[in-house]
């Protein structure tokens, strides 16, 4: 990962954030340059799992650099070619339709589609409750788009939250280092 260009989109699945922080905590010590990507309700939203201000203060902290937080600031990504990959974790389901749908209304769906433009890849980390429901058909067309990546997912709860899905975020790097090699890590979905 030694200077690696990664980008690192948050988008709201809150509960995992701390997951999350530990997974750019050790892309930096593996010597990554991680530029950190917030959606605006990471911005702005505070939660029973932290507050906005604590969760940018810890960005900053891990990365030596701040969040790009605004679509003015995300869109150069693709033009100068500011990544060499980007991942987005945790990518919700929201996230996953406005992506499907080519909708780019927020910094983590603009950095994407600015991003694919000069045809790099994207690694998502699913972590929503309706993956196996509506999200699915997202996961889907998705997953056949040229240069998008997922992180292998697994049902966190299959008894209380059936359609629930989240990436295991241990596989990350393995993710990203296959997608910077053009493939998709498998297997795809992994059995509790």
């Amino acid at each position: 990962m030694d200077g690696l260009r990664i980008g690192f989109a948050l988008s709201g699945s809150f509960c995992t954030f701390d997951r999350i922080l530990d997974e750019i905590q050790s892309l930096v010590d593996n010597k990554a340059e991680v530029t950190p990507i917030l959606s605006f309700n990471v911005c702005a939203v505070d939660t029973r799992f932290g507050t906005a201000a604590k969760l940018r203060e810890k960005l900053i902290e891990i990365t030596g650099k701040q969040p790009l937080d605004t679509l003015v600031k995300v869109e150069p990504i693709g033009p100068k070619a500011l990544l060499d990959i980007l991942v987005v974790a945790p990518c919700t389901g929201s996230t996953l339709g406005r992506l499907a749908c080519g909708i780019s209304d927020t910094p983590v769906t603009l950095a994407v589609k600015s991003h694919l433009r000069c045809l790099r890849p994207v690694v998502l980390a699913v972590s929503t409750n309706d993956a196996l429901g509506a999200s699915m058909r997202n996961i889907g067309l998705l997953k056949n788009q040229k240069n998008i990546y997922m992180v292998p997912m697994i049902q966190d709860d299959p008894i209380k939250k059936p359609n629930s899905m989240m990436a295991d975020f241990t596989l990350l790097k393995k993710t990203i280092l296959c997608a910077l090699e053009g493939t998709q890590l498998q297997p795809f979905f992994i059995r509790n």
